[in-house]
């Protein structure tokens, strides 16, 4: 069965199948810039071809085209960086809190730490009627 159509939770096959990925990607776009740069030569090399026509060949059908294609593919493993930094983030941010709270005292001179609404300590001021 497919790694890909398994219904099991085999995480050693699926971290597997994400090592592989990367690569096959790499070489598609290694084989893709190199019929480009080909292109790019016979564009040059041609009777009728000019360098400037073969430097815009490579950029239009092979740089920009695989530039546009791997940023792309790249965003979600953006997402899931940017996701994981702020899930430390805020674990390191209630972690700090919780061994701040336990590090305070009742009587330590802080103000009310505990979550509760401080009391007015003057009394609000009224005109007199």
């Amino acid at each position: 069965m497919s790694i890909l159509h398994s219904h099991g939770t085999d995480n050693a096959a699926l971290s597997s199948y994400r090592l592989k990925l990367p690569v096959f990607i790499h070489l598609i776009v290694i084989g893709w810039l190199y019929v480009t740069v080909m292109m790019a030569v016979a564009e040059a090399t041609n009777t009728t071809g000019t360098v400037l026509g073969a430097i815009f060949t490579f950029l239009l059908y092979g740089l920009a085209p695989v530039a546009l294609v791997v940023y792309l593919m790249g965003t979600p493993g953006r997402r899931r960086a940017i996701k994981q930094r702020e899930a430390d983030a805020q674990e390191a941010a209630c972690r700090a809190a919780a061994e701040a709270a336990t590090a305070t005292k009742e009587d330590s001179g802080l103000p009310d730490q505990r979550g509760e609404a401080p009391a007015d300590a003057v009394p609000p001021v009224r005109k007199e009627q």
